[in-house]
């Protein structure tokens, strides 16, 4: 097992054990204290905690080399855990927005307020540490297992600063006005904490089914990869037919090259080595696949549409290339 997946293993186990620590310790004191916002954020945590899971089987997963049933690896298993993690999500919201709208219509009194404001506030510090951790790490392996983990965390964070910020206004409300009932605030931050939610499933939901769909890398990735084609010009002449889609953090990527009809096997061969080399050094875990054809003149429009010849250029080839049938 290499370092990266060490550290990446390191990093889920952490946040389960936040995760589980936290969920305990919200529905006590939500339970004690009557408070369905603070329930609420204990459901979510319990949501983070099952994501958390499932994102360290993915990540053990993923790890895993290709094999004879896997000839591309298994690096889309990230991918799936990340679709479910969402669908987790929307459940979840689902039911702390039915409690929120119960609570409203039958509003209890919430005791020992001090308790969940001071439990808010160790939650969010805690998940903001684990989530900052969780992104530096997700980044630095590009695994969406780490950063769908992370986004969990980091909207809990937000989440249980609302429920603490409502749950302070009811305190001091009790000393200032306390002929005024501000109980409504409690399933409102909950409804507040359910939007976020969904909001957060949403985007982990387009992030990981994107690349279940083999959609193509990002305009700026693929830009790159173009500009190192490029940069073998005069030796490639062009290139079309660029392919490329992603699995967890495995980067798929193949086209066709031209180069000189007469150029050598042993020199075709180096200049792919060349180019995938470089591709691989700027996006590690990169599967790149080039088929070298002639350029024999006959200039399809996607051939010349990426072609690195001047017209001067490509009308010598022309020439040189009908003389040869000639």
């Amino acid at each position: 097992m290499d370092l990266q997946q060490q550290k990446k293993l390191r990093i889920a186990r952490l946040s389960i054990i936040s995760n589980t620590t936290l969920m305990i310790l919200k529905l006590a004191t939500g339970l004690v204290i009557g408070s369905v916002s603070i329930i609420s954020e204990a459901i979510h945590s319990g949501v983070d905690l099952l994501a958390a899971i499932i994102a360290y089987a993915a990540v053990k997963t993923s790890g895993k080399p290709a094999d004879h049933d896997h000839p591309f690896g298994h690096g889309k298993i990230e991918n799936i855990s990340g679709t479910i993690e969402a669908f987790l999500i929307f459940l979840a919201a689902g039911w702390i927005i039915y409690e929120a709208v119960k609570k409203i219509i039958h509003p209890i009194p919430i005791e020992a307020l001090s308790w969940g404001v001071g439990v808010m506030l160790f939650s969010s510090i805690v998940n903001w540490i684990v989530s900052h951790m969780l992104f530096t790490v997700g980044e630095e392996t590009d695994s969406i297992a780490l950063k769908a983990d992370a986004w969990h965390l980091r909207t809990d964070v937000y989440t249980s600063l609302g429920v603490m910020f409502g749950l302070f206004i009811i305190w001091i409300g009790k000393y200032f006005r306390p002929d005024l009932s501000l109980q409504w605030i409690d399933p409102i931050a909950a409804l507040a904490v359910a939007i976020l939610i969904i909001r957060a499933a949403y985007k982990l939901t387009v992030q990981s089914a994107r690349d279940l769909m083999d959609t193509k890398l990002p305009a700026d990735e693929e830009n790159h990869i173009r500009y190192l084609i490029a940069s073998m010009y005069p030796k490639v002449h062009g290139y079309h037919r660029l392919r490329t889609r992603k699995a967890g953090s495995d980067r798929f990527i193949e086209f066709h090259m031209k180069v000189a009809p007469d150029m050598t096997v042993e020199d075709s061969h180096n200049i792919t080595h060349e180019i995938k080399q470089q591709i691989v050094e700027h996006f590690p875990e990169s599967s790149v696949t080039i088929h070298v054809e002639p350029c024999d003149g006959k200039c399809q429009s996607d051939c010349l549409k990426h072609c690195l010849l001047s017209e001067d250029e490509q009308k010598k080839v022309r020439q040189q290339t009908g003389f040869q049938k000639n």
